[in-house]
């Protein structure tokens, strides 16, 4: 069994500075869900000099739109969706403040330089597994963009929501650490 961090949100340097690429991390705390259209729409708000919906400060976003709710259940099912969606707007949330994205693939050099820069991590959570994930969410509550529905902004309290480091504020990169750990090079020519 892999041991995993258990980390509190919202993220601080102090915590940051404690993870690498390849860390498993269970999150306890305030998260924020959005995809491409909440994105496009916090940057526009940015951009016109209007205040986000939250306190981007240290907050972590989570790429998720999630399925409707069950009986007694705050959520349904809360599957990542691809990260790359939203490569155009994190540079910007990253340099207001935002410490933590979860998602699933890869980011652009783009994204991973402000990470480095601005000091925030990129969080992996497993795809297929959304049923899974959402018993690890306690609450939420769609906070903005109510017509954007499945899309819209939502507020999540999370106990021991699971992910991996895959980008650190150190510049490693899971996903090139592992290609390059089982490359193989021929020996002939």
């Amino acid at each position: 069994m892999v041991k995993a961090k258990k980390v509190v949100l919202p993220l601080t340097d102090e915590i940051l500075k404690s993870l690498k690429a390849g860390d498993n991390v269970l999150l306890t705390g305030v998260m924020y869900a959005g995809r491409d259209a909440t994105h496009k729409r916090m940057v526009e708000a940015l951009d016109q000099g209007k205040p986000l919906p939250f306190q981007i400060k240290g907050a972590t976003i989570y790429y998720m739109g999630p399925s409707p709710a069950r009986l007694g259940r705050p959520i349904g099912s809360a599957g990542p969706t691809t990260s790359s969606r939203m490569d155009a707007y994190s540079p910007r949330l990253i340099a207001e403040g935002s410490k933590g994205m979860i998602g699933k693939g890869p980011r652009s050099k783009v994204v991973k330089d402000a990470m480095v820069k601005y000091k925030a991590v990129y969080l992996g959570a497993i795809g297929g597994a959304g049923a899974i994930i959402s018993k690890s969410i306690r609450k939420a509550e769609v906070i903005a963009y109510e017509d954007l529905e499945a899309e819209a902004l939502r507020c999540l309290e999370a106990e021991d929501f699971p992910a991996t480091v895959i980008n650190d504020i150190y510049g490693g990169d899971l996903y090139e650490e592992g290609k390059a750990k089982y490359l193989v090079t021929s020996p002939i020519g």
